[in-house]
């Protein structure tokens, strides 16, 4: 009976699979009976019980005892996660209160650009292009830059279902770090939209060179060196957030002066999004020092002993190999993200978590909040010095280099 009901079981998983479904008697379509209508599993009982199937297959049929399963994945950072779980009721007010209202409330990319639904909307086109041909190469550099890295969207939404404990394993569950994630994305996706929009109306730019290069660095992808640690992964976010703050920020500030009111909205818009996502972040690392800060320390210490990885590293159009390195130059060259703010950020941050003031630390945690203390004037030093030396060789003959991304035109 054993072995008769095994090979019965292999015809009703080929089922399953929709393969056999031609070859199924008929008395076995009428008898069998869907468990579970989200996983469409069909069991008939003359065939297989419930306990027997999920003996041999692994899995339950109903989708509560899935969510069970995934809970009880063996972690590599089991305190981290218990302390993650730990402050999730304030995650969820972070969900309410840092996050907008999605929908009609919430401020959209076409609210910023022409209406070609309109009358006039040739008109509003061209306003926006005589605007936008003020804006010299080297700042559309920049901007396209940081389009790119928007765009590359869904390789950050990947990162962040890997920092174990604040996953969204199913993809729609209903935990508040998983009902971040996905409003953060939401938030974010508008950004390289509204970006992507402007520079194609703009008429300035390569745009398939642009979108090749954003295919390349999705496929690409990023790792920031977060090793699937949550404390690593908000450390590497409260840092990250602030920087593409003060990138935007200060293109917006470069296009306004050019005279390009709609790209300095555009950019303005975009910065405030990435203020309010970085207070999160910061947030959340705060909740865990109050819980484990010799752990945190640890963490931040060794993150900043490396080099903090910017997303758009792997950045390439297929044809400039170092596309990243130049783009990064020209920012650097126009004072839109410098050394100086690498610098200025872990300043920020060692203040924004009070690091100088933890108590009740261990002799390593002590000595991990002396060193990163000193850091920022360290880096400070060390970035002014880096920065005198380039405006030296700048002063005596300023580097350029061609783009595909705006037909080949040296900045």
């Amino acid at each position: 009976m054993a072995f008769k009901r095994n090979i019965a079981l292999g015809s009703l998983l080929a089922f399953a699979n929709g393969r056999a479904s031609a070859f199924t008697p008929t008395s076995f379509l009428q008898n069998r009976e869907r468990i579970d209508s989200s996983l469409q599993i069909a069991v008939d009982p003359e065939v297989a019980t419930k306990k027997e199937y999920q003996d041999i297959c692994g899995v339950s049929f109903d989708s509560k005892s899935l969510d069970e399963r995934l809970k009880k994945t063996n972690f590599l950072y089991p305190k981290h996660v218990e302390v993650i779980e730990d402050f999730e009721p304030i995650v969820d007010e972070m969900v309410d209160k840092i996050l907008l209202e999605t929908g009609e409330k919430s401020w959209q990319p076409q609210d910023y650009l022409p209406d070609l639904t309109k009358d006039n909307w040739l008109e509003e086109t061209k306003e926006l292009r005589e605007m936008a041909s003020q804006v010299s190469d080297d700042i559309l550099v920049v901007l396209i830059g940081d389009m790119v890295t928007e765009e590359a969207l869904p390789t950050y939404q990947t990162l962040l279902n890997t920092f174990e404990g604040c996953d969204d394993p199913t993809g729609t569950t209903d935990s508040a770090w998983a009902r971040w994630s996905r409003g953060w994305t939401s938030e974010e996706n508008r950004h390289g939209d509204l970006l992507n929009k402007y520079l194609y109306l703009g008429g300035r730019c390569d745009m398939r060179s642009i979108e090749v290069t954003i295919q390349h660095l999705i496929t690409n992808g990023f790792n920031p060196g977060a090793e699937k640690d949550p404390y690593r992964g908000f450390v590497y976010t409260s840092f990250q957030e602030r920087a593409t703050k003060i990138s935007h920020g200060n293109v917006g500030k470069l296009a306004r002066e050019a005279g390009d009111k709609n790209l300095s909205k555009i950019c303005a818009i975009i910065a405030g999004d990435e203020g309010r996502h970085e207070k999160a972040y910061q947030k959340f690392v705060s909740e865990i020092l109050k819980r484990d800060p010799d752990g945190l320390l640890k963490v931040f210490g060794d993150m900043m002993r490396g080099q903090i990885v910017m997303p758009a590293e792997l950045m390439t159009d297929g044809k400039d190999a170092k596309l990243y390195e130049n783009f990064s130059s020209v920012a650097q060259r126009l004072n839109v993200y410098t050394a100086l703010d690498y610098a200025e950020i872990i300043d920020h941050l060692v203040k924004t978590w009070d690091l100088e003031h933890l108590e009740g630390l261990s002799s390593e945690g002590e000595k991990e909040r002396d060193y990163l203390c000193k850091l920022p004037e360290r880096y400070k030093k060390l970035a002014i010095r880096s920065m005198n030396k380039s405006k030296k060789i700048s002063d005596d003959e300023i580097p350029t280099n061609s783009y595909n991304w705006i037909y080949g035109r040296k900045c």
